[in-house]
């Protein structure tokens, strides 16, 4: 039986804390760095994933993992605009998009609160100030009073971290990794990065407190493959041609968005510069090093 689609509702970080001013209670509305990123969907439905993601809920962790151009954080956009109204109250989220500037740990933890805050305006507050005294408690007490905090909320509640491989401080993995082991039931952890983390991830999975999602699950099926080339690209290609694209691309979604880039003008049809060579949509050619960054800037992948 598919699990039930949720009610969402997105909580956006507040704009980055001074921190020798601490965390001001700012509108989510005028937030530059919470929330889904913005540009274009892929449009495809992908409700299998959706589903796995829903049935993720009951764990700790959802791991999302793959490299770039695998659409992660469209993915989850997807997810938390999509979901239907099949539960009495809505699914709390809040989204924090990681920079390579967030590896300080006081301020890690800063905007993570402030995430949190979205949601609970008063959570963290304590631990804020107690992080930033002249001596600061070490980083498991005041992880423990906010786990205890989180424990006392009423209501449950995602945190999605996006590019988190972009956080290589050690004290940050050690830190997270003492909360899931100290998760309370009221909070849900997403992770969405190009590598796993140095986390325990062997003993979640033995535990069945993880959900992931890695690069064979993110690839577009024959079916979706079809339907982003010829209804959301416009392309009007033949099966055969739609079968040869995804299996030269692998699924790859970037991949496939770079054939609009060769196929423009050929009216919709491909010409033997991709099809004679698939080489050029594989990941690792040159081709790719050079595209791929417009083409996650224009998927907003």
């Amino acid at each position: 039986m598919a699990t039930p689609l949720l009610t969402t509702k997105l909580y956006i970080a507040p704009p980055r804390p001074d921190p020798s001013t601490g965390l001001t209670a700012t509108s989510p509305a005028t937030s530059t760095r919470g929330g889904t990123r913005g540009g274009r969907a892929s449009l495809v439905q992908r409700l299998r994933l959706i589903e796995r993601l829903n049935a993720g809920l009951h764990c700790k962790l959802t791991l999302i993992s793959a490299p770039a151009g695998f659409g992660k954080t469209t993915l989850l956009s997807e997810w938390i605009h999509t979901v239907g109204a099949h539960r009495d109250a809505p699914l709390h989220v809040a989204w924090l998009s990681l920079d390579e500037g967030d590896n300080d740990p006081a301020h890690f933890l800063a905007y993570f609160i402030a995430a949190i805050q979205t949601i609970h305006q008063d959570i963290g507050q304590s631990v804020v100030a107690a992080s930033q005294s002249s001596q600061p408690l070490p980083i498991q007490a005041l992880l423990t009073t906010l786990i205890n905090e989180i424990a006392a909320m009423p209501e449950r509640f995602t945190l999605v971290l996006d590019d988190y491989h972009l956080i290589t401080a050690q004290p940050i993995h050690d830190g997270l990794t003492f909360l899931l082991d100290h998760l309370p039931p009221q909070m849900h952890l997403i992770l969405s990065s190009r590598a796993d983390p140095p986390w325990p991830l062997a003993r979640l999975r033995a535990r069945r407190e993880m959900t992931e999602l890695r690069t064979n699950d993110l690839r577009f099926t024959s079916q979706e493959a079809a339907a982003f080339l010829n209804e959301v690209m416009r392309l009007d290609l033949s099966p055969e041609d739609v079968a040869a694209l995804e299996d030269r691309t692998e699924g790859w979604i970037a991949g496939l968005q770079m054939d609009d880039y060769f196929t423009r003008g050929t009216g919709g049809r491909l010409g033997g510069r991709v099809l004679g060579d698939g080489r050029c949509l594989k990941r690792g050619t040159g081709v790719c090093r050079v595209c791929i960054e417009c083409v996650e800037r224009w998927l907003s992948l």
